[in-house]
């Protein structure tokens, strides 16, 4: 009898599903894509209609071969890889490579990999959705022609290695305009004034200054902050009105891809790159004891928030029995999708409420675990009920001074008692902690308890309107407002969403991709800029317009869109872009800044010929380079600081001497007035003496050391180590070898300006002893 194979993309997947289907199917793996646009070469063919030119990767032939021999000998074949467009185009290149057997070849979309999941699948295969194919098709030579046309312009203009990406290109430019905000950000200064208050039964409270004379409150000094402080002393404080509200707190609907992505990022600190590959085994399946492979989500790559009537029954059900009836709702929760979602996926969720993540813990892997139980928790508190809020407003009269005390109690944990959303710790004009009204927002906690208090809310005590208080004390406090925050994954993530750039399933390359290729770093877990990816900015965003704007860029993901929709042609869409990108390509090859040649001038001179330094660019960023080149070869690295001012960077290097003080290692370092050896253990140990280059004074009964010293301009020079008592010095190097002609007992490095090149020769003109360069 022969067997049906199947074709999935990895061999973790293969396993969980031989574990399902038997012995009457051959389940292989194509690890991944088998068919790409070859990487030495562009592979579109521009003069007919950009036809692609796909080859098989290397390495595949053999995994392509033992396909086709499996599929031979098979009576059907179902193609599974994943049910996404990557996905598609990967059963599309398998179905041509498997020629003439297209009447037993099926499609089939696995969106959980559990038996249930996987015998539904096969029940009910599909043909290959080829505009979804095409849509994949699209993107594909869009990111070719950025990347194959611009990348070596950039090689030619700035250095060799660089590349540049369609949507990557774009996460680059937010965060560079992100950064350029920072800088332009004046803080503004603002004061607050807090009352600590109580009444005849303890405890004491704190309320906010909030108003004054039914205005908004404005103290932007300290003078202005103590002036309002006199004018509180001594006044007579009563509570004149308390507001009851009863609120609600609804719960976060379960994850998408983008969601699952920033809270992870938010909660587990997971990069949306590692998290992706947490979830494609999640989703695959994992090692449950004599269980053996399970898939314990269902599919990771969508940004639906629909969840199928048996999943909701299924934790519903759970919820009850665990929880009690007063934390069910009436009706399952159902939650709208973003505009421009797709519906295909459910939302990522258990394929089983009942496999509780503490029952698994001792089966999976730590990052597996955590994942796990975000995703187990968020899908069980969506179908919960919200937790209800008792908030309490008091506002406190002083003559014409309003003070405001805000005071939050839970009522009804509801879904709190499983799961509460994580907040993005972004700075904000004033920060929530310290708005100057008094109303502060509660910070949501973490996973199984209730929101967290902040400053200006608690718990106030039983008040009564009319009631006089007491004034304990007075206190004025300074603030600033604040630039907005950079980037880290969590804020890109969304930001990226929200301006519909790239799709959720693209989101972790992004960001990885962008620290690869080291145009921003992380600077204490956020995005900034490097120099070399602002430099790269600006001249993309100066010469490629279009292809660097955002809302170009999220229109083109939604052609993408409506070519898998099948109201597009994709072949319009790629012309489209690239009839007006290749005008400004010939435009760029001739005028963009070439940094290669490029040479700014400074008034820094090199301390080994005197020549005028300037700033050019290299491998690794800006540097100083001498005039005097191929010459003299000195380079150094530089400083430049917000007045656009430069200094040398100073580096310690080691020497084999000893402190004479304790016998710690001697370093050399570099200050105001030149190169310096000073103790390692600086500062416990302050000892220091100057840079010896081994040459002894020439002077007659001198016995002084040669040393190293700077002038005031920056030029380096040689003197006695004695001076004052020893004035000898002289601008060319000394070495501490002999003329072998005159027996002078040091030469020296001298810059020829005529054939600029360093010469090592006699200090004596009447010698003229010279070396070959």
């Amino acid at each position: 009898m022969s067997k049906s194979l199947i074709i999935v993309e990895s061999p973790s997947k293969a396993k969980t599903l031989k574990k399902y289907l038997g012995k009457n199917f051959n389940v292989m793996a194509s690890v991944g894509h088998i068919k790409d646009l070859p990487k030495s070469k562009f592979g579109v063919d521009l003069d007919k209609n950009f036809e692609p030119r796909y080859v098989i990767i290397r390495g595949k032939k053999k995994i392509l071969d033992e396909i086709k021999k499996a599929a031979k000998a098979a009576d059907k074949v179902y193609l599974g890889p994943d049910p996404d467009r990557e996905g598609e185009a990967i059963a599309w290149h398998i179905a041509e490579e498997l020629n003439g057997k297209q009447d037993k070849i099926y499609r089939v979309l696995f969106h959980e990999i559990t038996e249930k999941g996987v015998k539904k699948a096969l029940a009910q295969p599909g043909k290959i959705d080829q505009k979804k194919v095409n849509a994949q098709q699209a993107r594909r030579i869009l990111d070719r022609i950025v990347g194959y046309k611009i990348s070596p312009i950039l090689w030619e203009k700035v250095r060799m290695g660089l590349s540049a990406g369609r949507v990557q290109s774009v996460a680059v430019r937010l965060i560079c305009e992100r950064e350029e905000e920072i800088k332009a950000f004046v803080p503004e200064e603002y004061w607050s004034i807090t009352a600590q208050l109580s009444r005849a039964v303890p405890p004491p409270f704190e309320a906010r200054l909030h108003s004054i004379a039914g205005q908004p409150l404005k103290i932007s000094t300290e003078a202005q902050a103590h002036q309002r402080v006199e004018g509180l002393q001594g006044l007579t404080y009563v509570v004149q009105q308390i507001e009851r509200k009863e609120k609600k707190r609804n719960p976060a609907p379960p994850f998408t891809t983008s969601q699952l992505q920033q809270e992870a990022a938010r909660k587990l600190r997971f990069s949306p790159k590692r998290t992706m590959m947490l979830a494609q085994q999640l989703y695959e399946g994992v090692e449950i004891g004599e269980e053996g492979p399970v898939g314990l989500i269902t599919y990771l790559r969508t940004d639906s928030t629909r969840l199928a009537p048996e999943a909701q029954q299924e934790a519903r059900e759970f919820i009850q029995s665990q929880y009690g009836q007063d934390y069910l709702p009436e009706h399952p929760n159902i939650y709208k999708n973003r505009k421009g979602s797709q519906d295909a996926h459910e939302a990522i969720r258990p394929t089983s409420v009942h496999r509780d993540p503490e029952a698994l813990k001792s089966f999976l892997h730590r990052d597996h675990y955590q994942l796990y139980k975000l995703i187990w928790n968020r899908f069980l508190a969506s179908q919960m009920n919200p937790a209800i809020l008792d908030v309490t407003r008091v506002d406190i009269a002083a003559r014409e001074y309003l003070f405001r005390a805000t005071g939050t109690v839970t009522k009804f944990p509801g879904f709190t008692v499983v799961y509460v959303e994580g907040q993005d710790n972004g700075a904000t004009n004033p920060p929530k902690a310290d708005t100057p009204d008094g109303s502060v927002k509660g910070q949501e906690g973490e996973d199984g308890g209730a929101p967290a208090q902040q400053e200006g809310e608690g718990i106030l005590p039983a008040l009564q309107e009319g009631e006089r208080l007491e004034l304990i004390a007075l206190k004025p406090k300074q603030h600033f407002t604040q630039p907005p925050p950079r980037y880290n994954e969590a804020l890109l993530i969304k930001e990226l969403e929200e301006r519909a750039i790239g799709r959720p399933s693209t989101y972790h390359t992004i960001t990885s991709t962008i620290q690869d290729r080291k145009y921003v770093e992380k600077v204490e877990a956020r995005f900034k800029p490097t120099e070399l990816g602002g430099i790269v900015n600006e001249l993309l965003v100066t010469h490629f317009p279009d292809v660097l704007n955002v809302e170009f860029t999220a229109r083109m993901e939604e052609e993408l869109d409506e070519i898998e929709e099948g109201d597009k042609r994709w072949v319009d869409t790629v012309r489209d872009f690239y009839e007006p990108f290749h005008k400004r390509l010939e435009k760029a090859q001739s005028e963009m800044r070439d940094l290669k040649r490029e040479e700014i001038p400074t008034e820094i001179a090199c301390d080994r010929c005197g020549l005028p330094m300037v700033i050019r660019w290299g491998r690794n960023g800006r540097f100083l380079a001498c005039t005097g080149y191929p010459g003299c070869r000195n380079t150094k690295e530089f400083m430049e600081d917000e007045s656009g001012d430069i200094s040398v960077v100073q580096k310690e290097t080691s020497t084999s001497d000893l402190c004479e003080r304790c016998g710690s290692p001697m370093v050399i370092k570099n200050g105001r007035f030149g190169r310096f050896v000073a103790c390692s253990r600086y500062p416990d140990c302050k000892f220091t003496k100057a840079v010896s280059t081994g040459v002894k004074c020439p002077r007659p009964d001198c016995g002084g050391d040669l040393t190293e010293k700077r002038t005031k301009k920056g030029k380096v020079f040689f003197a006695c180590g004695r001076y004052p008592q020893c004035d000898f010095a002289l601008w060319d190097r000394p070495l501490p070898r002999p003329c072998p002609e005159c027996k002078v007992p040091y030469l020296v490095e001298r810059y020829d300006r005529k054939s600029k090149q360093t010469r090592v020769q006699c200090p004596e003109k009447e010698c003229g002893y010279k070396e070959s360069p």
